[in-house]
């Protein structure tokens, strides 16, 4: 069960399709140009099925096996989206969108899941139906909760789903793999820090939102430090502060932080929400002021299920003759959605020695897509064989 052969022959064909849609990324859900190339290329495959607007611009298509006597159905699912990062490649296919920029590889994924839906419609070599899933939004828009929202698992009886993301520093075309939390949750917080401004050579007629800021940061970090148990992962981070002035001579009379927790169980998650909230509520009391907290859940904890697990790893390790323990990743996956919807599992594709994910010098492996289109065809052939 090496590379199959036939991605050595439409290597190039897929190929251009990733630098096309390189050379034009499209943000969060607004993907309709790449929507619609995807559209056109599963009816040219001759996909049974083919719909569009399924989270505003995801598009799914069905394709049947040469049997269906085991009424299996397994979802495969790539990411459209891209990033607002100028591009820095220096790539003949660079991006030609000032300030948005495939820097995570999304257009490597879409490419991929095409080239492996071509091949799955050309020869149906396995008994049951493979729905290919591309979806928009991953990077910070949720489009994969706004899918299954919309019945995606229902409407196309979904049983099992897959995903897969390539990863700089991990050699090229081998894979990686981990049971259980995978990818953390990623909340966001805002706070409003509330004092009494002032001249700043008059302090003590005010009340120092800085000073309180400062505070809060420090005990913020107390968070994970001193109230959340040592052997579990935990981040808060502080990641942007702006206050009401820009003088060197005033007292602003408010501040706004903003920043981020990320953890892999939901037990943290609570108590890192709760610690939060007490903390702004009394030391806003504390030194005089007020901190107002805005806390937004957004991507839960990735899970992915054991036995799905399993057999995705014996399918890459025939694909490269491998298959790495993934390490715990802090990052977020909006994937975490399907997963909660339905057992399955998502798996890491070496991207080689590149920059990595979300830096303007980033651009996705061509020299992969072999491996991972393999991944994706023998999923569905041996999950569902004839």
């Amino acid at each position: 069960m090496p590379i199959k052969n036939r991605f050595a022959d439409t290597h190039a064909d897929i190929t251009a399709w990733r630098r096309d849609i390189h050379a034009h990324p499209e943000l969060m859900f607004d993907t309709h140009r790449t929507s619609a190339l995807v559209a056109d290329k599963l009816r040219e495959f001759g996909c049974d099925e083919v719909v569009t607007g399924i989270g505003r611009t995801g598009v799914v298509g069905v394709i049947k096996g040469r049997a269906s006597a085991s009424g299996k159905v397994v979802g495969l699912r790539a990411d459209m989206d891209a990033l607002p990062i100028l591009e820095a490649t220096g790539a003949d296919y660079a991006s030609t969108v000032p300030g948005a920029m495939h820097a995570c590889g999304h257009d490597g994924h879409t490419a991929m899941l095409l080239g492996a839906a071509q091949y799955l419609a050309e020869t149906r070599n396995f008994d049951g139906t493979a729905i290919v899933i591309f979806q928009p939004a991953e990077e910070g828009g949720g489009g994969a909760a706004v899918m299954c929202e919309e019945g995606l698992m229902d409407r196309f009886g979904i049983q099992e789903v897959y995903g897969m993301h390539n990863w700089p520093g991990v050699p090229a075309g081998s894979f990686a793999i981990r049971p259980g939390a995978f990818f953390a949750s990623t909340d966001e917080f805002e706070m409003i820090v509330t004092g009494r401004g002032g001249h700043a050579a008059k302090p003590h007629e005010g009340v120092d939102p800085i000073v309180t800021s400062a505070q809060l940061i420090t005990m913020l970090q107390t968070i994970s430090s001193r109230n959340a148990d040592p052997t579990e992962q935990l981040v808060v981070s502080v990641t942007s502060i702006e206050s009401s002035t820009t003088a060197f001579n005033v007292i602003p009379g408010s501040v706004h932080l903003k920043g981020t927790v990320r953890t892999l169980n939901n037990a943290m998650r609570d108590l890192a929400e709760a610690r939060l909230r007490g903390i702004c509520e009394h030391l806003g009391a504390a030194m005089g002021g007020n901190v107002e907290l805005r806390y937004q859940r957004n991507y839960p904890v990735m899970v992915n299920h054991p036995e799905q697990t399993d057999f995705a790893a014996e399918v890459a390790r025939g694909v490269s003759g491998d298959c790495a323990h993934a390490p715990l990743v802090m990052g977020g996956e909006d994937f975490a959605y399907m997963l909660e919807e339905r057992p399955g599992a998502y798996i890491l594709v070496g991207n080689g020695d590149t920059a990595a994910v979300h830096n303007a010098e980033y651009d996705f492996d061509d020299a992969i897509i072999p491996a991972g289109c393999s991944w994706w065809a023998e999923i569905v052939e041996r999950r569902m064989p004839v």
